[in-house]
């Protein structure tokens, strides 16, 4: 059953929906950070998991003060998981959000790229038939091809083409 692409937007939608980003941004700012790669690859993470041990180490600490070192500021402790829990609110549906919108931007470029595959398997079949126009424009795409990231064989274009033509919306492209 092929998929049906929504988010082609109506441009009002889309400057609507840029507009309320860049509100949701202007407020955050204020309370926001950003860490260096460095800093957030060696700071240790609260995960879901470790959010329980952190609440009762707080309960803990703030029923049992004798254990407390004293480079603990237990009142910054409670303040940080507040924020936590506050910013959890917002992170969730970011993120839910974050992956549709990358998952819908993943399979409209996935198709078209196929569909330009295609196209592109087509006018060198023309250019080896000698078939006027046909050499300037595969000359063009092989350039354009040859800068992407990987090369990918003729074949495994075909193949690829051939196995998603069924899914997807890809046959929209194929007549």
């Amino acid at each position: 059953m092929p998929q049906e692409n929504k988010l082609q937007l109506k441009p009002e939608d889309l400057k609507k929906v840029i507009d309320g980003l860049a509100v949701i941004k202007a407020i955050l700012k204020p309370y926001l950070v950003t860490l260096t790669a460095v800093e957030r690859q060696e700071m240790p993470r609260m995960s879901d998991g470790i959010s329980p041990f952190v609440q009762r180490a707080l309960d803990y600490a703030q029923t049992h003060t004798g254990f407390v070192p004293s480079y603990i500021n237990i009142k910054s402790l409670k303040t940080d998981l507040e924020v936590v829990d506050q910013i959890a609110q917002i992170f969730r549906p970011i993120e839910q959000l974050y992956s549709d919108v990358n998952d819908t931007m993943t399979l409209s470029g996935s198709e078209a790229y196929v569909a330009s595959l295609a196209f592109y398997h087509s006018v060198k079949q023309a250019e080896k038939m000698n078939v006027p126009g046909a050499k300037a424009m595969a000359e063009d795409l092989r350039t354009l091809l040859r800068g992407g990231t990987k090369t990918i064989s003729e074949i495994k274009i075909l193949k690829w083409i051939k196995a998603v033509s069924g899914r997807y919306r890809i046959n929209r492209y194929l007549n």
